[in-house]
């Protein structure tokens, strides 16, 4: 099937109202209405009625029909009533650890492997990939593995920067990331600054929004790529 993904790196920039940067981009995304199922889990000082009211109301100024997965019984084939999936940010290992507690890893993962449309932000990002190593969250929760949904053979950061605070001894993102990757040394991980994105269409994987997204890979230099750019190769390694 033609596998269909839209991964953001966040949903809000400064200053701007919610969801307000990438609503062009899921315009084109989604095309005609449709029914979005949204799971609102990786929500933690927000309450999943009020994550799923902030995403409602934007979607539907598109003419889409949002559900939360909160208000309804995930029996077999609850996914058959929806035409997309749609997963926000918050904290990646609450969202891990509520997908796997309510065994919704493979039901969603067969649902967009069959061509299923999936977007998500930040920790909506996260989970798409094979696993969750390389978010930036704190583990607040200890999910029963880290397996994401592996929905793309690499993995992402998202909310990517390389600034860093004065007389702080902490690691900087790249430091970290190049960690990650020495010992994960198959893996590439894709860097997604703020206002960007990933869009996959079937295999052919392109970078949009604004600045640069930075690749990162064991034993090589990382790589830089604009906006338009090609990085379908990705989805071979």
């Amino acid at each position: 099937m033609n596998k269909r993904l839209l991964l953001l790196s966040n949903s809000t920039n400064p200053g701007e109202a919610y969801l307000s940067w990438p609503m062009p981009y899921i315009k084109d995304f989604l095309g005609k209405p449709k029914k979005i199922l949204f799971i609102p889990y990786a929500g933690v000082s927000i309450s999943y009625e009020d994550y799923f009211t902030a995403v409602a109301g934007q979607m539907t100024t598109l003419g889409h029909e949002v559900t939360g997965i909160h208000q309804i019984e995930t029996d077999v084939g609850f996914l058959n009533k929806f035409d997309a999936i749609a997963i926000g940010g918050g904290n990646t290992f609450r969202l891990a650890d509520l997908l796997q507690g309510h065994h919704l890893i493979e039901t969603l993962r067969e649902a967009v492997e069959n061509g299923m449309p999936y977007f998500g932000w930040s920790a909506g990002s996260n989970i798409a990939c094979p696993t969750i190593k390389t978010t930036n969250d704190m583990p607040i929760v200890e999910p029963r593995s880290f397996n994401g949904l592996n929905l793309i053979p690499f993995q992402i950061n998202p909310h990517y920067t390389e600034a860093t605070i004065p007389n702080h001894g902490g690691e900087s993102r790249e430091m970290r990331l190049k960690e990650f990757t020495m010992v994960n040394q198959d893996t590439h991980v894709a860097c997604l600054p703020e206002g960007s994105f990933l869009r996959l269409e079937g295999q052919v994987l392109t970078f949009g929004g604004g600045g640069e997204c930075k690749v990162f890979k064991h034993k090589k230099s990382p790589v830089l790529y604009a906006p338009g750019e090609d990085l379908s190769w990705l989805m071979r390694h």
